[in-house]
């Protein structure tokens, strides 16, 4: 982590230590939860005293970006992706309405991440989402199908992060974090359903070859094409399922009745 903080160039004064930790989490560098060096190493780093790190850390805290655990540093507060409040995220669960609007609403913004990634991704960019779909890969073959879902969620966050649009990113993080809290957990069924797990990794390798290919038109459409899909699937799981529990019902109505009858039966015979 030491190599995203810079010496101050300038007056070294607690403003501008406070304007490069904002910077870095506004722009997602430092996330949620993440540990910031010591107080000796981040002085070093920055090039500051001791006294202005402090000042400047006071300031970062007030402001509710950083906490300050006795005995356990400090670190990056759980503001990032806060957009949906735990009411309002356990509403869209418990209505059908909230949840197909979610993907309507990911898939306009997510064909649009795509688009940008495509137009201003960097080297780094392209080693970062390389490294991603080769993992997802691995997970695919070893049949992982928990982690393959997990690899999706990171696979999406830094097609987001690639679009270096501040707004886009931190919008994108909120919906990722129903999904990472759960709170649409049937998207787990999606990479049950038969051929769907092939499917999606081939939806995750057309995003993946538009964007470092450089190609905004077809990163829009591959990514709209997968949420898409993602809609279809999530559906016919849901489905499914319900078809599951109504025949459960009436298969267990239909041994509880057989058992009836043989009662009777046995009765009479008596």
């Amino acid at each position: 982590m030491d190599e995203i903080f810079s010496r101050i160039e300038h007056s070294r004064t607690a403003d501008e230590v406070v304007q490069q930790i904002e910077s870095l989490v506004l722009e997602g560098v430092l996330r949620s939860g993440d540990r910031l060096p010591g107080e000796r190493e981040l002085s070093r780093l920055f090039e500051v005293s001791r006294p202005i790190l402090r000042d400047a850390l006071k300031i970062v805290e007030g402001r509710g970006l950083i906490l300050t655990r006795h005995g356990g540093g400090t670190h990056v507060a759980d503001v990032v992706g806060q957009v949906f409040a735990p009411p309002v995220a356990e509403l869209i669960v418990s209505h059908a309405k909230a949840r197909v609007d979610y993907l309507e609403y990911r898939r306009e913004i997510e064909g649009i991440a795509a688009e940008y990634a495509a137009r201003r991704i960097t080297d780094d960019d392209r080693a970062l989402l390389d490294r991603i779909m080769a993992r997802m890969a691995e997970a695919h073959e070893r049949g992982d199908f928990s982690e393959q879902a997990e690899i999706d969620v990171e696979f999406h966050h830094a097609i987001g992060e690639c679009a270096h649009n501040i707004v886009l990113l931190h919008t994108l993080r909120a919906c990722y974090r129903l999904l990472s809290d759960g709170v649409f957990e049937n998207r787990l069924i999606v990479f049950t359903l038969a051929d769907a797990r092939e499917k999606l990794l081939e939806q995750h390798r057309a995003i993946h070859a538009a964007v470092v290919a450089g190609d905004p038109a077809g990163a829009r459409k591959a990514a709209m094409d997968h949420i898409s899909f993602i809609e279809q699937a999530m559906a016919q799981a849901e489905r499914t399922g319900e078809w599951q529990r109504v025949s459960k019902l009436r298969l267990k109505q239909r041994l509880s009745g057989e058992a009836g009858t043989r009662r009777v039966v046995a009765r009479r015979g008596e």
